[in-house]
């Protein structure tokens, strides 16, 4: 049998080749493996998010560089992959979250909102004219329970304890795999999620290098931490 050459099957998202790849949609999640690295993870009685902002020059304001996003009080998400991308269903997600909200009188639920934004994910992988999204994102919240659920850009959904994207993702699962636990106190958690961005090659531990955002179980209500307290978990590392 021949080997397949890419370029015959990959100028149509509706293309298939041979062997039953879509190469616009693994060229999306070669553009997430070059994202910055972001981590999720459920403690004990939190949802807690990890994000690495890539600073390129001294000249950007450290705080335009969002990576953690708030989607209702409940619910929040990190991503990695083209940032642009991120933003347009950030802000769909949050129209699905108001939405769900008017609807119904309660605070959004997790999954629904995570299908939500999976469901056009996928839309973009079997339509001609368009491409896939190149990002992926790990959404988080409380609502009778704690939930996480990883996205790729195939619109894939999977339910996760805890995870990373982007570029460090297998050196950090790989870590999370020996070292975690879902016993862990919300402090345990973060110094955890640290120690494992340091396997990370050509990554620094700086405060301004960084987002941490929370979700307590108790307050069920998202918290982005400030640059001192983030200083303090690097600090234990």
């Amino acid at each position: 049998m021949q080997p397949v050459i890419p370029s015959a099957y990959d100028r149509a998202i509706t293309v298939f080749s041979p062997d039953g790849r879509l190469f616009q949609v693994e060229y999306a999640k070669e553009a997430v493996r070059r994202g910055a690295t972001a981590i999720a993870m459920m403690s004990r009685d939190a949802v807690i998010f990890i994000a690495h902002k890539t600073k390129t020059s001294k000249l950007i304001v450290p705080e335009s560089l969002k990576k953690i996003y708030e989607i209702d009080e409940n619910i929040g998400a990190v991503a990695s992959g083209m940032a642009a991308d991120a933003a347009k269903l950030i802000d769909y997600a949050r129209i699905e979250a108001q939405r769900y909200r008017y609807t119904y009188g309660e605070a959004c639920d997790t999954e629904y909102v995570t299908k939500s934004i999976a469901d056009v994910m996928q839309l973009y992988t079997q339509y001609g004219g368009t491409r896939p999204f190149g990002v992926s994102f790990v959404f988080g919240g409380v609502n009778k329970e704690k939930k996480l659920f990883e996205i790729d850009p195939s619109g894939s959904v999977t339910g996760v304890y805890a995870t990373a994207i982007g570029v460090g993702k297998e050196e950090v699962v790989k870590y999370f795999e020996k070292e975690y636990s879902r016993d862990m106190s919300t402090d345990e958690a973060i110094i955890l999620g640290f120690k494992a961005l340091k396997n990370v090659p050509d990554l620094k531990l700086k405060v301004d290098y960084f987002d941490v955002g929370i979700i307590n179980e108790s307050t069920k209500k998202f918290e982005l931490l400030p640059n001192d307290k983030v200083m303090q978990y690097i600090q234990k590392v």
